[in-house]
């Protein structure tokens, strides 16, 4: 074991504190927002109120930090495992420490840890129900195929979310005639990151107005694809309908034609999209 390997573990916890640090002050915004909401509920009623947006985007920064947490604890894991000797000895030590965890005090301390991964339970908790919610929605999911250059992303249908593992099991209801199988409907699960909801067909004031300019996810028309796109013409809300150019969708003549796509057939660029 090198002092090199120490500071790299140190250096990892050090990313650790500051991810729940950051998970704190976005708990904390997510919990003002419940109290508005719960004492003046009607404040969303009013034009230009942005609360349910505010509050979504607030669950989403949460999900976001708390996956991000997961993978440095799972680096920190990697990096501990890989300076603790293995072999017999190692795995009588391993059972011993296993037998001390149920002891009153360690089990305390495993607790402690344990709620402090959890510690944005209560909204984390009312997430979750969310995600549940979706079931029978159309999302929109990102699908790594083998020996894919890049991500795909298509509409599908959720048909379970498991709240032990955050997987989604969703429907791809067509798949297209050149997919493995004959083109036949394909299941797939993907974790919570791979999923982002659809706005609301019947509620189009809680969704997010992308300006011009502004690169989304969207449905290409007549299509259940999504593919990466810039905003021509915001939403209008007479007709709730954006105008995008979509990424390689060049004319012969080398013009890039605009496509009318709904706005709920429209999302967000994900951060780090590959496509």
């Amino acid at each position: 074991m090198s002092s090199t390997d120490i500071a790299v573990i140190l250096e990892t916890s050090k990313e650790l504190d500051r991810l729940r640090k950051e998970e704190e002050d976005v708990l904390f915004e997510i919990n003002k927002m419940h109290k508005k909401l719960q004492s003046t509920p009607e404040v969303v009623e009013k034009p230009g109120d942005n609360s349910l947006l505010r509050l979504k985007m607030l669950y989403t920064q949460a999900k976001e930090l708390s996956e991000s947490e997961v993978n440095i604890s799972n680096q920190l894991l990697v990096q501990l495992d890989a300076l603790i000797p293995s072999g017999p000895r190692q795995q009588r030590r391993r059972i011993g420490v296993c037998k001390n965890l149920e002891g009153n005090e360690q089990k305390k301390k495993r607790m402690k840890a344990d709620s402090d991964i959890l510690r944005l339970s209560p909204s984390m908790r009312n997430q979750l129900d969310a995600l549940a919610s979706l079931k029978g929605e159309q999302v929109a999911a990102r699908v790594t195929q083998e020996n894919a250059e890049k991500d795909e992303w298509f509409v599908v249908k959720v048909i379970h979310f498991d709240r032990e593992t955050k997987e989604f099991e969703v429907l791809d209801e067509e798949p297209g005639d050149d997919e493995e199988g004959g083109g036949g409907q394909r299941k797939y699960k993907l974790p919570v990151s791979h999923i982002i909801p659809f706005p609301k067909q019947n509620d189009s004031t809680s969704a997010q107005d992308f300006p011009t300019g502004k690169q989304v996810l969207a449905v290409y028309p007549g299509t259940t694809a999504l593919y990466r796109a810039t905003v021509v013409q915001p939403r209008k809300r007479k007709t709730d309908e954006y105008v995008l150019e979509f990424d390689d969708d060049e004319e012969e003549d080398g013009s890039m034609p605009q496509r009318v796509v709904s706005f709920d057939k429209v999302v967000g660029l994900p951060e780090g999209h590959r496509q």
